[in-house]
This record gives structure tokens, sequence and C-alpha cells, in this order.
């Protein structure tokens, strides 16, 4: 059924016997109900019987008997559910979407295979495959045998599938829709969420008290109902000397917003561009109207501005677009021989994506900003044609990295809110939901995740979440029952809800948040999402907290940079100038400062940093040179079984501190007997993690995963490494992809 190629690698794959077997299967499989479990809203479409799911077990595969259905929701496939789950071992479920489920939004790809030869499907088609394999956004590969389906069901379901995922699509046609619609009445929120949501007043008011920004800041409501710009939240905070009428001018564009103050009082703002004019007197006027907006937020020597410009001067977002393509490449593997096939040339497939290097480049860009708040106690200006994708991926890296707040779980969320959500993130179009328009297809967010994995990673005592927090809300993105990640904007998102229609009879919809953890996941689930190793910050009684200077720990140690006053002569003119020319869309070679002295006092703000012992509640900087880049491994390889470290990598010591933490937990509860203590039980650690030898270095995703002693090394391709012989030899110098 495959080529000799793969035989020769060891490879088998079987076709799953005669048709006398597959008959004998189908009398077994057909005596049981597999019931269909549909969400409130959701329709079956089509769906065909005698389809084989093929099971990928490091080095063959086997396949499952039972019905591929499609429905407005998502993609299932039903088999023999004992045989399918151990309950004993499948305590990290998503109640949402099943191990063998895919929401539409998920599918990436969809290809077929003709006389052993793999297509890709789209549109109408003159054939039907004997083979149906879908590439998925989480990078899963389900690969489904319709060689035995009935022709007239084979058409039905593949026609189906394409049409329904591939197809554009109207908004108000989103299963969001249908889903709020239907669930209505039952809708429930998480009274743990405590989420700032960030769409009142109040919320932007107690973020500007949080963060101390409230003596130069002020929340507006200027935008209330969206009257003057659609794209703006309808509460947002601008400088304090600012004019409320100047929002007006050009629809919130060429406007200061606030979006974080740091302890020694410089801020992060973010600014979109004017429109781009030809006539001179409509650019006079626009440089007219910048150089009054600069007076209030650059007033030397008490507050510098320092402006970053992410469109000329940084990415583009079609270079990330093109290295996630070649990048996601490297993980959608279609069986074990073309695994170790690439495995070869692991490295330069890797360095060529030049995925890793987009993420250094972010996190290299949010030090620079830290260093010129922090060290420098300067203003910063980002600014974005738009200030809706790189605006909203910088700002929150740098928040990350100077508030501990936003390292919280519920701190993390509520930066996602302020940030992404409610800075106008265009998800809609970015995560190519409507299918309208692929060019505007750019994980931006699914970037900005990495990057905060990169964090994680290095610094996990730092962080209250988990890597597999960050793996499940990259995984969200594509399930339409939330309303986070499925608008361009909120304006789009209150309109369409019915919250600024015309129609005042009807009821405004309420949407799930995909905050809401336990509509996806039970408590002992939920555990898996905080990292226990997470040490609150220690409250200060008030003889402590009185008379003490609010400044990061680091500072202390750091050479501080004084604030350069301005020359006597064309300073503010230079500078307003410099800010125009980035607003009115005119490329400009040099920032304020030169370039030189711009990473002088970079290597000297990271090297000092990394110097000194680390603090998890002060500023937080990454590693970011070469070796310490690293593949967000649970989340890129945990669908490949050959990718797997049985019973090691960062399950096995959590496993073992965990079991330390219970120890303790243990003698503390016996001490508090002796002392008659009536305190609530502490929270058990996940039994999951209780045995570490049968878990994988991808748990919690690879539990079921079943693995051969050794793996399968393929003879073609290596031909020009060394004979057979060598192979063996040699086979401790292969690199596990789990730790790059």
């Amino acid at each position: 059924m495959q080529s000799g190629s793969a035989a020769q690698a060891g490879v088998q794959w079987r076709d799953l016997g005669s048709l006398q077997e597959i008959h004998t299967n189908e009398k077994e499989v057909t005596e049981k109900e597999v019931t269909l479990h549909l969400l409130p809203g959701e329709q079956l479409l089509c769906e065909a019987s005698t389809v084989l799911k093929y099971v990928q077990e490091d080095s063959c595969q086997h396949g499952v008997y039972g019905r591929l259905v499609c429905t407005d929701f998502k993609i299932a496939f039903l088999g023999d559910d004992e045989s399918a789950l151990d309950n004993d071992e499948t305590q990290f479920k998503n109640k949402v979407v099943g191990e063998n489920d895919i929401t539409l939004h998920c599918v990436d790809q969809i290809y077929g295979v003709f006389d052993e030869k793999k297509k890709t499907l789209f549109g109408q088609l003159k054939k039907y495959p004997e083979k149906l394999i879908i590439h998925c956004k989480d990078l899963r590969v389900f690969q489904f045998c319709l060689r035995y389906t009935k022709e007239e069901e084979v058409k039905r379901i593949v026609s189906g599938i394409i049409h329904h995922t591939q197809a554009p699509k109207l908004l108000k046609r989103l299963f969001l829709f249908s889903y709020a619609t239907a669930a209505q009445n039952n809708t429930v929120t998480d009274p743990k969420n405590h989420t700032i949501m960030f769409d009142t007043l109040k919320d932007w008011c107690w973020e500007l008290e949080r963060t101390k920004g409230n003596m130069k800041y002020k929340a507006v409501s200027v935008n209330e109902g969206y009257k003057v710009c659609e794209r703006l939240p309808a509460y947002f905070v601008v400088p304090t000397p600012l004019p409320e009428e100047n929002v007006h001018r050009f629809q919130g564009h060429g406007i200061p917003i606030w979006c974080w103050s740091c302890h020694n009082g410089s801020a992060l703002l973010k600014m979109s561009a004017l429109p781009k004019e030809q006539d001179d007197g409509i650019l006079q006027i626009q440089k007219s109207f910048l150089d009054g907006v600069y007076k209030t937020i650059h007033r030397p020597p008490y507050e510098i501005v320092k402006t970053e410009d992410l469109s000329s001067n940084f990415l583009s977002l079609q270079e990330i677009q093109t290295a996630y393509s070649k990048f996601k490449q490297l993980f959608l593997i279609d069986n074990s021989t073309e695994f170790w096939d690439t495995d070869i040339k692991w490295f330069s497939l890797l360095e060529s994506s030049s995925w890793l290097d987009i993420i250094r480049r972010c996190l290299k860009k949010a030090i620079e900003i830290t260093e010129c708040m922090e060290a420098q106690n300067m203003n910063v200006l980002l600014l974005e044609e738009n200030a809706s994708d790189l605006c909203c991926l910088i700002s929150s890296l740098v928040q990350l990295m100077m508030d501990p707040h936003c390292r919280t779980r519920i701190g993390f969320q509520s930066l996602i809110q302020k940030e992404w959500v409610m800075g106008g993130h265009c998800f809609l179009d970015r995560c190519n939901h409507l299918r309208q328009n692929d060019k505007e297809e750019v994980p931006v967010f699914l970037l900005f995740l990495d990057c905060v994995w990169q964090l994680v990673h290095q610094h996990p005592p730092a962080f209250e979440f988990t890597e597999t927090y960050l793996t499940v809300l990259s995984d969200s993105l594509y399930i339409p029952i939330f309303s986070t990640f499925f608008f361009n904007s909120p304006h789009q998102k209150d309109t369409n809800m019915g919250r600024e229609g015309q129609d005042t009879q009807s009821k405004p919809l309420n949407l799930l948040t995909v905050w809401d953890w336990s509509v996806q996941f039970e408590p002992k689930a939920q555990t898996l999402l905080k990292n226990p190793l997470y040490v609150e910050k220690p409250k200060l009684d008030k003889g402590q907290r009185k008379g003490m200077r609010f400044k990061h720990q680091r500072q202390l140690s750091l050479p501080l940079t004084q604030s350069k006053s301005s020359p006597k002569r064309g300073f503010f003119r230079e500078e307003t100038d410099h800010l125009i020319k980035n607003l009115l869309g005119k490329r400009i070679s040099k920032l304020i400062n030169s370039s030189d002295e711009l990473q002088d006092n970079f290597r000297e703000f990271y090297d000092s940093w990394h110097s000194k012992p680390t603090d998890y509640h002060g500023l937080l900087l990454p590693h970011i040179e070469g070796p310490e880049i690293k593949v967000w491994a649970q989340r890129y390889l945990r669908w490949i079984p050959e990718a797997q470290i049985l019973g090691g990598s960062r399950v096995a010591t959590m496993s073992k501190l965990l079991e330390m933490i219970e120890e303790v937990q243990s003698l503390q509860e016996k001490i508090d007997e002796r002392h008659h203590s009536q305190q609530a039980p502490q929270a058990e650690a996940p039994c999951l993690l209780r045995n570490s030898a049968r878990l994988s270095s991808l748990f919690p995703f690879a539990l079921l995963q079943r693995h051969s002693s050794k793996p399968v090394l393929p003879t073609s391709g290596w031909k020009a490494l060394g004979d057979e012989d060598d192979l063996a030899k040699r086979e401790d110098e292969f690199v596990d992809l789990g730790d790059v």
C-alpha cells in the first residue's frame, strides 16, 4: 500500500487485512451504537460509514473502524469507544473538542490520495480520493481510508468537508452565533474568573490606579457608542493634557494611547498612523495637528519620548507568515518514515524557516524598549499603521517583562484583554476564520504565545501558569464557542451581538469568553494549568511599606543612565519632524538615538541584568542568544510519537517536585493537627504525575501514545553518512527534538 522505502525503513503500513476481515469487524462494530454528542445549536450535515482511521504508533500504523461525520461545528470520527480510550488515563480531556474531533476552523489543509499520489483538495472534485488526509492548525494529522466506504457516501463526506472548511463564510453564519442563540439561557459564567475585561470605564481607571499612571493619564469615554472610531474600544486612556476633541480630528489616528506605566513614571504608548495624503494642504494640517499632540507627551527635560516605528524598522507581517508556513511543515508528519527522513536535516530546515530568529527579534525589541523605560526613564511611543498587530505583540511582551502582575494567570488574561481584544487585533482576519482572504492570515498572536513560552521555559518560578496553559490557549483560537478570538474589534463584536443594533426588542446574546476554563476542562485537569512552583509575592505590612521606594531590585544594581536634556537648538522641531514623517508614512533610516548608541545601551543593560540573581517578582529578561531560543516542544511535537522521551524531560522533574510538595503538605497537616488547627486541606497534585515512568516528555497530550523500545531509522537517505553498521555507533549522537 506504501512505497518500498517505507518498507525498508521497517515501517509497517498494514492494510488491515483482507476484505473478509473488514466485514468481520463491521459486524462487531455495528452491534455497538456510537453516539454523536452535539453541542447546543450544532447540526449534523453529512456522514460516511465504514471509514478506517489510521492510528500512528511509532513504527507502524493500524486502523480503527468507524463513522466519519461533519457538523456545522466539527469533523468527528466515531470509533469503538471502549477500545480507543483508557478511562484511567484520560483525565486531561477537553469537554468541548474530543480526541477525534476537528473544529472546522482548525482545518488547515485537506489532501487526497489518488493511486498513491497525494494532492491538495479544493473546490468541486471530478474524482474522489481513496484516502483523505487532514492537516490541522494545532498540527494534528488525520488520515482516513475511504476504500471500503460506499461511493455516494464518499462523495457526500468529502464534498461536505471541503465546502464547510474552505468556502468563504459570512460572520453571522459562524457556529459562534448558533451556539450563543441555543445556549442563551444556559450560559453560566465562572465565578472564579476575575479577569479584567476592560469593557467599562471603571476597568481602565482601576488599571491606571494599579500602575500609578493616573497622575499623568486619564481614562476617556469620548468613543462611547463608537461614535468617533469603530477601530478603538469604547473606553481608553490618553495623556491628561490632550484635549478630547483631538480624538475626533482623524477618527482616533495620530492619538497617543496609553498602554502601561512603569514605577519610575515612564510610560508605554502606542499610536496609529494618519491616513496617507498627497495634497500639500492636508499634509500641512496633519503636520500641525501632530505638532500639537507631540507637545502633550514630550516635555524635555522632564519627559522625553522615544519613538519606535514598528511598520518600517521592524518585522513585516509577510515575514511572519512566510516563516511560520515553513516552520509548521516540520511538524505536519504523515508517517514515521517521513519523520526520520526529515530528522537528518532537522537543524538546516529549522534555521531556514527563520521562525526562531523572528522570536529572538521580538524579544530583543521588547528588551530594548524595557531598557529605555527602566534605565533611561524615557516614555516609549510605538508606531504602526493601525497599531493593532506588532504594537499588541511588543507592548504585551514589555509588560510581561516589567510587571509581575502580568505573570499571574488573572494578570496575563487581563493583559490579553487589554492589549489584544480591546486593542483591536483583527483575530477574525489574522486567523482567517471566514476564509475570505488568505493574504490577511498571519499568526501574530501565536508568535506572541511562543515568545511568552520562551520566558516561561527560562524562568518557570516567575509564572503562575504553565506551558500547558499556553498550549491549550493556542488551541482555543479555533474553538468557535468563545467570543474572545473571533472578532476584529470590540465594535464588531457589540454590533453583531445586538448591543449596538437598532433592534431593541431582541435580547443581546451573551457569549462565553475563553477565560471560563471550566467550560473546557474538569477541575482535576485545570490543576495542570497552574504552576505549583509559583510563589506569590509576600505582602508587606504597613511598617515595611512606609518609606519604601517602588523600584525593581534589578534597577538598584544597574548603572542609571540619566535622560539627556534637549540641545538648545532644534531638538524639539527635529523630533517633531521625525514623528510626523513616521506617521505620514515616509520611511526614514534613523531613530532618535544612533543605532550604535542603542546597541551599546542594550548590551550593557542586558549583560548587567543577567549577571545578577533573578528576582522573580521584579524585572524579568529572557536569554536571547542562539541556543537559548528553543522550539516549543509541547505544542509542536505533542502529536508525534517518535519525538517523545519516555519518563523524561521536565515532566519527570515536575513529578518528583510534586511528590516533595505533597510530603511537605502532609507534614504540615500533622503539625496543624497537633495544634488543633482546622485548616482546609490543600489541593492535591494531579494524580497523573504520580508515576513519571509511564509518562512522556509531551505530557499531558501524549499520555495515550504507545511506544517502541527503539526508534526505527530509515536506510534511505543515510548512505552519505556511512553504512548501516556505523548507524548503531552513531545513534547516541542524534539530538532528540524535545531538547531543541
